[in-house]
């Protein structure tokens, strides 16, 4: 049976919330510019909670020791990341977005999207998984050449992850040439993704300081109408 096209139903609107999301390649430096803002929102007195892909306690463990022993399919490798995103969604995001929170999320459904792609899941099987979520208000895509990226992982660490890099799937017996190949392809289905998800492009190759600021004006358009939890008597 073919499964028809997916997507997720509900909309942030729905809810007080807000959800803004980061999204990019590994090394693209969108993890830095979701900190920053962060601090920003909570500076300014903004109630923010934040979460970040693979952190669920209930599932992270059993994840690292499937990664550690290689013992992960791509169907697998996709549904175990969705069973954590789905206990982080259900238990953290939905609840703080009905609550009338900003929402922070360091990755969401666009990295399974992208990632489970590259390792060759199939694109409607993949959105049908992710179906339940709610689309996010901003979509910050931090679009990198993969040299920059590369160099910048390498100047804070000495190697490569083995599954960062692609290794699993056999694309090179050189990490760095399989983590282009691999993120390669993931590059290219964000890429695919920006005029369909309405992604907002960030150039990531400009300083951290120069794509704060586009950050915080983009973030700062959705915030003309928002309105304290407070109101509806949450702490």
């Amino acid at each position: 049976m073919r499964l028809k096209k997916a997507r997720g139903l509900g909309r942030t609107k729905n809810y007080p919330g807000r959800l803004f999301i980061v999204e990019g390649t590994d090394g693209s430096g969108k993890s830095t510019q979701i900190y920053l803002l962060k601090r920003w929102l909570e500076d300014n007195g903004y109630p923010v909670f934040f979460t970040e892909w693979n952190s669920s306690e209930l599932i992270k463990s059993a994840t690292k020791k499937a990664k550690k022993k290689n013992l992960l399919t791509p169907t697998t490798f996709s549904l175990i990341h969705a069973c954590d995103f789905a206990d982080r969604y259900e238990k953290m995001m939905l609840p703080h977005l009905r609550a009338g929170y900003i929402v922070l999320a360091d990755r969401y459904i666009y990295t399974a999207y992208a990632r489970d792609m590259a390792r060759g899941c199939d694109p409607e099987w993949v959105k049908n998984v992710y179906s339940f979520a709610v689309k996010p208000t901003v979509s910050l895509y931090f679009q990198t050449p993969l040299d920059v990226s590369l160099d910048r992982i390498l100047s804070g660490r000495p190697q490569l992850k083995y599954h960062e890099a692609g290794m699993d799937l056999g694309l090179s017996t050189n990490p760095e040439e399989s983590f282009k190949i691999f993120q390669g392809m993931i590059k290219k289905h964000y890429d695919s993704m920006i005029d369909e998800e309405h992604f907002k492009v960030i150039d990531a190759t400009k300083t951290v300081e120069a794509q704060q600021d586009i950050v915080r004006n983009i973030i700062k358009e959705h915030l003309v109408d928002y309105v304290s939890p407070t109101i509806y008597g949450e702490a």
